[in-house]
């Protein structure tokens, strides 16, 4: 059986989504999550497809690679598959040569799902581990706290201050109302929704945003990105933003709900523990040296 690397056109992106969709399970590791491309859909749909990669076997979705950044490679893979020899040689392959397409020259990393075979495989190549992320689910089939907080779903007229919170929120990230306008236009934006919080405690500046993504009725979504201005910090608002974020998210079908953060961040990892999740088995990216 062939197997076949390739980029997306834009009019694929709705079966590469469902491929990514249909893999996310309460049982299998997480891995690439259609919110994570429908997070960087705030690029627009051209640069998404050119960002993500696939592979098929037969004609089928295998494996998904979104290059998020020229140097990180984030993939998903078929449950069915993460032990699967064939593949995961050829990803690995894809990925240490540049003439594939995959990743570039010099120093690069690749996010595989914890316990996929694609990550011996870099390793025999020589590819080292990189830092530590951390994993967490919290399950949503019982009921979720109240936020304690004032928290509307964002429309186009909210663009600005979301803009605003999250440059403040990311040490001036870019981010502009046009970018979120990019996002709710995405393919995944149909099972999505971002929060914008209100802080009473002064005359109800916004003062956080959290998105959240379903991957369908009964399996997992994601909570990303999730921010508070840095004039609002210390006031308990990333927990009640994370609790208002589960609640939409519950509403939306999903069964638990996912985060990855680096294990260093150490205030992001409390937050999300605060607000009930877990920890799952960490992560580390296999990195190559430039």
């Amino acid at each position: 059986m062939v197997i076949e690397t390739a980029t997306p056109r834009v009019e694929q992106l709705g079966e590469v989504l469902d491929a990514v969709r249909a893999w996310q399970d309460d049982a299998a590791p997480l891995q690439l999550h259609p919110g994570d491309v429908g997070w960087f859909w705030r690029l627009g749909a051209t640069a998404t497809a050119a960002a993500l990669r696939t592979w098929r076997r037969d004609g089928r979705v295998v494996a998904v690679g979104l290059l998020d950044g020229p140097g990180l490679l984030r993939l998903g893979v078929a449950p069915d598959l993460l032990r699967d020899d064939e593949l995961a040689r050829r990803v690995a392959a894809d990925a240490a040569d540049p003439a594939c397409g995959v990743l570039g020259l010099g120093q690069a990393s690749v996010e595989s799902p914890v316990g996929a075979l694609i990550d011996e495989r870099l390793a025999d190549a020589g590819w080292a581990q990189d830092e530590p992320w951390a994993l967490l689910r919290r399950d949503l089939t019982g009921p979720v706290e109240d936020p304690g907080v004032r928290a509307h779903v964002v429309g186009p007229a909210d663009a600005p201050a979301w803009a605003e919170v999250l440059r403040s929120a990311f040490d001036g990230a870019r981010a502009a109302p046009e970018r979120w306008h990019a996002l709710a236009g995405g393919l995944p934006f149909a099972d999505a929704r971002c929060l914008l919080l209100h802080d009473v405690d002064a005359a109800g500046e916004p003062a956080a945003v959290v998105g959240v993504w379903s991957a369908g009725a009964g399996r997992p979504g994601l909570v990303e990105p999730l921010g508070v201005h840095a004039d609002h910090r210390g006031r308990g608002l990333g927990r009640a933003a994370t609790l208002a974020g589960l609640v939409a998210l519950r509403a939306l079908g999903a069964s638990s709900a996912l985060v990855a953060t680096p294990a260093a961040n150490a205030g992001g990892v409390a937050t999300y523990v605060a607000a009930g999740f877990e920890h799952q088995p960490a992560r580390r990216d296999r990195r190559r040296e430039a």
